[in-house]
């Protein structure tokens, strides 16, 4: 939604037309909930058939509790669609820190569901109350966010109306945006759906692992792209001035994104099995399972980087007011994602002889290509459209001396420290992988590290 409506809005601000501005947020806002509520209920009461196409694996008391589940999460479902209209008002004012703050409201109703309910009820129980607790936390996460909102609004009063063609604008660019930005999100339904076949566990730590490889894509790549997103909108001028500013614009924000995802992708690679440990090995969660989600976090490496970098073009695209080239590439990269999924996890573990769970490494190295080719699609379109984009190979290389050597160092000192606890283990190992690749590219002369080195210098003093 905000990826729709952002381009729209902001360019209106820049215009100084606030008061249309304002117009659009109003109409934009009173759609979303009227269909937001048409959805909602249309989903609680159709969640055995979603259920059964998504995770067509489950049987018996699997099936039912996960229906239970859908049922309770989809109105927080609802209203954090409402949440990411505030989203797009705060973005486009330059307010990015409650619209990202905001969802810590979510998850601390969860942890306090969670610490409440925990000892006091089975664990089914304690899902479906957990699933409740993250329906209020997307009460809280909206709410947070109203007040600034409607400080910056000056008036709101909700419409239904399609009488502004600024709206229809908006409403015009949704599906195709909706399909392209929420490209993750579908292949992430796709990716279960494979490996609820898998057996035991396999959705299970698929789930672990797509909470792991997500945070960097939500962290560097959607924080850089949101904040460019309202930049990029509200670019005036002549068309060669428009495109001059998206490229550098564009080759900025891949330099901020590539710093820190390199070193995550190289670091779920060689060292996947002590960020496992250090966050889920407790309780029933065993070195084993650390293993086996860090099979998975090793196939997500693969794609991590396309996957980044290929939001922040989508946004670029959107500051043009183009939303059908992205779709066309998101769809592809589903498709190929879906096909390639599918050998990886049902049929390629049976031509190597290994064990059928690891099929669930096969689904995410089969998604990372496909982000793979949609991101190539992306570059190579845009390119012809503003002139060359892209990062700067020297740059890329000294990120991977960084990550490599910063890796290598990490894995010799997890061979001689392998016995101990995970969280001790986890300081040591990854402090020093971190700590090696600010330092090269410190030394190699990245602005990005040594803006981090000057600011903990200053910190110091």
């Amino acid at each position: 939604m905000s990826a729709s409506f952002i381009p729209v809005y902001a360019k209106l601000l820049a215009q100084d037309d606030e008061k249309e501005a304002t117009r659009i947020a109003n109409a934009i806002f009173g759609i979303l909930a009227l269909v937001t509520s048409i959805v909602v209920l249309v989903g609680v009461l159709t969640t055995p058939y979603i259920v059964t196409i998504i995770a067509a694996g489950f049987e018996d008391e699997r099936r039912q509790l996960a229906i239970t589940l859908v049922r309770i999460l989809f109105p927080g479902a609802g209203i954090l669609v409402l949440s990411a209209w505030c989203l797009g008002v705060l973005n486009s004012h330059h307010r990015f820190f409650i619209s990202y703050t905001a969802p810590v409201a979510w998850n601390a109703a969860i942890i306090a569901a969670l610490l409440y309910f925990g000892n006091r009820m089975d664990l089914a129980s304690l899902a479906a109350a957990t699933a409740w607790g993250s329906v209020v936390g997307s009460v809280l996460q909206f709410g947070v966010q109203l007040p600034t909102v409607l400080r910056l609004l000056h008036r709101f009063r909700p419409e239904l109306t399609l009488a502004s063609e600024h709206v229809k604008q908006v409403l015009h660019s949704f599906f195709p945006v909706f399909m392209s930005r929420g490209v993750v999100q579908i292949s992430a339904f796709v990716d279960a759906f494979l490996a609820s076949f898998l057996g035991q566990g396999a959705v299970v730590a698929l789930n672990y692992a797509q909470s792991l490889y997500t945070l960097p894509v939500s962290l560097f790549g959607m924080s850089v792209s949101a904040a460019e997103l309202p930049a990029m909108s509200k670019t005036l001028g002549t068309v060669d001035v428009v495109a001059e500013t998206l490229r550098h614009r564009l080759e900025e924000g891949l330099k901020r994104i590539s710093f820190f995802i390199v070193p995550s992708a190289v670091a779920f690679l060689a060292l996947g099995d002590v960020i496992a440990a250090v966050l889920y090995q407790t309780g029933k969660f065993t070195r084993e399972d650390s293993i086996y989600v860090w099979t998975i976090l090793a196939g997500a490496a693969v794609g991590l980087l396309a996957s980044t970098m290929g939001r922040l073009y989508s946004s670029t695209y959107y500051a043009l007011r183009d939303t059908r080239t992205p779709l066309r590439y998101a769809v592809l990269r589903v498709a190929l994602g879906g096909v390639l999924g599918y050998f990886c996890a049902l049929h390629l573990p049976r031509l190597l002889d290994v064990d059928p769970k690891l099929g669930a490494a096969g689904i995410t190295i089969a998604s990372g290509l496909a982000g793979w080719v949609e991101f190539v699609l992306l570059r190579r379109s845009l390119n012809q459209r503003i002139g060359r984009t892209g990062l700067p190979f020297s740059y890329a290389v000294k990120l991977w001396i960084g990550a490599l050597t910063g890796a290598a160092l990490g894995w010799a000192m997890k061979k001689l420290v392998g016995d101990w606890h995970p969280i001790p283990l986890a300081i040591v190992v990854l402090g020093l992988y971190g700590t090696t690749y600010f330092a090269i590219g410190y030394l190699l002369g990245l602005p990005p590290a040594r803006a981090i080195f000057g600011r903990f210098l200053r910190f110091l003093r």
